[in-house]
């Protein structure tokens, strides 16, 4: 009995060295994890975006009591990322890397501070349309809902000021300016074009100005028109 239980022990000793050796080899590396993780930063990247414009327009949906479904909000949601994602992979992305490239080399700018500016205002860009929504009303349908519509620069606040109005709304504060304006079409598009040029020359317009100051000035406008066509693709699919 005792050299049974000796040899059992010992089979218990040697079956639990192997499993430790067996954890120890099998431990992924630190280098293959890190990989890993750049690998899922994409797609970790869009399921936080995508939940974050979900859960933006349920509370606007439930605040303003409109009856849009949810399945029509995700539906929405997915396609405006998924061109986002593809705008931004195969043309911001490529052209961001040029433009820091070419005003480096060619005309001593370090243009990175635009180029980080760019993107966020890329992709801020193209939600923007959908942001007003909360002023919208419906567009008249017979001479009795005729009623005088918002002066234009009031109706340009609400886009070129969109998160301004969206943090009053949110707590609490209640403008009567409702507009028929939505915001999806050129001339929209155009001002706000316009108004990103002005911000980008206040930002980057030092005296006198050269040519690599008229490239990062140029550059807010790029990015923030190429998220605005982005939402238009989508939405109106010109």
């Amino acid at each position: 009995m005792t050299k049974k239980k000796d040899e059992e022990t010992e089979i218990v000793v040697r079956s639990e060295e192997c499993i430790i050796e067996h954890r120890t080899k099998t431990r992924e590396p630190i280098a293959s994890r890190v990989k890993r993780l750049f690998e899922l930063m994409p797609y970790l990247t869009y399921r936080i975006v995508y939940y974050f414009v979900l859960h933006y327009f349920k509370r606007v949906n439930r605040k303003v009591g409109s009856k849009i479904a949810l399945w029509s909000m995700k539906g929405e949601t997915y396609q405006h990322l998924y061109l986002m994602i593809k705008v931004f992979k195969w043309i911001v992305l490529p052209a961001s890397l040029l433009y820091v490239c070419v005003d480096f080399c060619y005309f001593g700018e370090n243009a990175l501070d635009s180029m980080f500016l760019g993107i966020l205002s890329f992709f801020y860009s193209t939600f923007l349309p959908d942001f007003p929504s909360i002023f919208r009303r419906k567009a008249y349908h017979n001479a009795r809902d005729m009623t005088e519509d918002l002066r234009s620069y009031k109706k340009y606040a609400l886009l070129l000021f969109a998160p301004l109005f969206i943090m009053g709304f949110f707590c609490g504060m209640r403008l009567k300016w409702k507009t028929t304006e939505t915001f999806h079409n050129l001339k929209s598009a155009i001002i706000y074009g316009a108004f990103l040029f002005a911000l980008s020359f206040l930002a980057f317009g030092d005296f006198p100005i050269s040519i690599g100051d008229i490239t990062e000035m140029l550059s807010l406008p790029f990015y923030g028109l190429a998220g605005y066509l982005t939402h238009l693709k989508v939405d109106l699919c010109f």
